[in-house]
């Protein structure tokens, strides 16, 4: 039976069935443009090294068959920026030479195949099945032709916890909700458990208790939803489904 865990202290998930699959979504990379816009400076290539040390950790920790990037690798939208031409392909390298890896591409990743280099499996972004379980990066609704899962895992929507007294104000969170099967999938009745995974960029809300916009997802606008929990990123559980409104 495959099990999903959270690895504590990060924002990454592991998918543990007949392999280790160590899931990660909203890298982000080429974002220090956006932050300099807003008076955060980071020196140059700080977001990619950082974030390639941190992967290496984790994985060197955990010990994965296969490492999927489910999506928003890149900050740009609609086209491939300067920064994202000189610091994408080169991430790209420094992890095929640590794991095999797929990536699910989001909203973000238009021509991204334009910076994949050999040794990347470039998935459809409609998302991959394993067992169970359909990994998509969020930003448009699954098909039908997936309705035999029992679980979506997603990224894209960011969650951060914002409560103005809270020592964790503006902290990235977990987010894992039941919710009615037949909203998402028709055809289907029951119960689907979605786990909204947090950013894996660090510094994406530097600003945003200022800036801060949330993200839109159709799976989250159309879920009916019956029981939730918020988790820190070190696995403690600090609401539910009232609280939901805050953090997505």
């Amino acid at each position: 039976m495959v099990q999903t865990k959270i690895i504590p202290k990060y924002p990454a998930l592991m998918i543990e069935g007949t392999r280790k699959s160590l899931v990660i979504t909203d890298l982000h990379l080429g974002f220090e443009n956006n932050l300099s816009l807003n008076n955060v400076f980071l020196g140059k290539n700080k977001t990619v090294a950082e974030i390639t040390k941190e992967i290496e950790k984790i994985i060197k920790k955990t010990k994965p068959d296969s490492l999927v990037l489910l999506g928003d690798i890149k900050s740009g939208i609609k086209s491939i920026t300067k920064t994202e031409w000189e610091t994408v392909p080169s991430f790209f390298e420094s992890i095929t030479k640590l794991i095999d890896t797929i990536l699910v591409p989001g909203n973000h990743d238009a021509n991204i195949e334009k910076l994949i280099p050999n040794g990347i499996t470039l998935a459809s972004s409609k998302g991959i099945i394993i067992d169970d379980i359909l990994l998509t990066h969020g930003h448009t609704m699954p098909s039908e032709n997936f309705s035999q899962v029992n679980t979506i895992v997603m990224g894209h929507i960011h969650p951060v916890f914002f409560q103005k007294e809270s020592l964790i104000n503006g902290e990235r969170v977990w987010v894992s909700i039941k919710c009615k099967k037949q909203k998402i999938f028709h055809s289907k009745s029951g119960e689907l458990e979605v786990i909204i995974l947090p950013s894996f960029n660090r510094y994406f809300y530097a600003t945003q208790k200022k800036f801060y916009k949330k993200s839109i997802s159709p799976i989250i606008e159309k879920m009916d939803v019956i029981q939730a929990k918020i988790v820190t990123l070190d696995g403690t559980i600090i609401g539910n489904e009232q609280q939901l409104s805050s953090v997505i």
